[in-house]
């Protein structure tokens, strides 16, 4: 006879693994989904304030070492000139200003230490995909690249430094 406990796990099991197939693909690093969401938090709901990337500690801790090297840079040329950054909105929803109350966010692992994340939202109810580039740093993930569609043009923000 069997305990409750051990009927349970059986029939769990039977759900998750079925007629004995292989145990499904290992879901991304929850460290990553982690990273990932708390951005995307900070740009949910009405007047939500999003992140403000003004202070190079703030881009070190959001970007890879080369692209925070790049947005730095480009950021104290433009001071220097009177001008305005190359990056004159968000990066992380592609806009200057937002209103945004749900995001889908979907980390898939790459090979060692990377990763992918796709984050659908509406922003004043037109769609938005971006996709991130995740590479770990030490312990710490980091945005190596973001992937915006435009116009079913696809850009990268790593790009818009190189011209």
């Amino acid at each position: 006879m069997l305990s409750r406990r051990a009927f349970l796990f059986a029939a769990a099991s039977s759900l998750i693994m079925p007629c004995g197939l292989a145990a499904p693909a290992i879901a991304a690093d929850a460290s990553a989904t982690a990273f990932v969401t708390k951005i995307y938090d900070a740009y949910k709901g009405k007047d939500a304030k999003g992140i403000n990337y003004g202070a190079e500690a703030v881009i070190r801790r959001y970007f890879a070492p080369s692209l925070a090297a790049q947005i730095i840079k480009d950021d104290s040329v433009a001071k220097r000139r009177g001008e305005v950054p190359t990056l004159d909105g968000s990066p992380f929803i592609d806009a200057q200003e937002w209103e945004i109350f749900a995001f889908d966010i979907a980390v898939t692992d790459a090979p060692p230490d990377k990763a992918a994340a796709t984050i659908n939202f509406k922003n004043f109810d037109q769609p938005v995909k971006i996709v991130l580039n995740l590479i770990k740093v030490k312990n710490d993930w980091r945005i190596a690249d973001i992937i915006t569609e435009h116009d079913g043009r696809t850009q990268s923000l790593r790009s818009l430094f190189k011209r």
